[in-house]
């Protein structure tokens, strides 16, 4: 099982206790997910929609690149591979 490096936002910061980067494990994006999940359940109404769909102002990239941009692929970890949850900030 991969261990991974997690980055999430500062706007988290009152569910995560103040931690901006942890390690969670997986073989793949949903693993990992899934285990950041089971020791941060605060944060999933954060994340993801009642239907279990990620929140439109959420995004995810995994080593750079825009899971949204996968076209619905779980795609695979590995040892040291980097996940980042990015929420933009809208308004005017």
């Amino acid at each position: 099982m991969a261990r991974v490096t997690v980055s999430l936002p500062s706007l988290l910061d009152a569910v995560t206790g103040g931690a901006r980067e942890v390690t969670a494990e997986g073989d793949r994006l949903t693993g990992v997910i899934d285990d950041l999940l089971d020791r941060m359940p605060a944060l999933r109404p954060h994340l993801y929609q009642e239907n279990g769909a990620l929140r439109e102002h959420v995004l995810c990239f995994v080593n750079g690149t825009n899971t949204r941009w996968l076209e619905g692929e779980d795609p695979e970890v590995r040892d040291g591979d980097s996940v980042l949850f990015m929420q933009a900030v809208t308004g005017g």
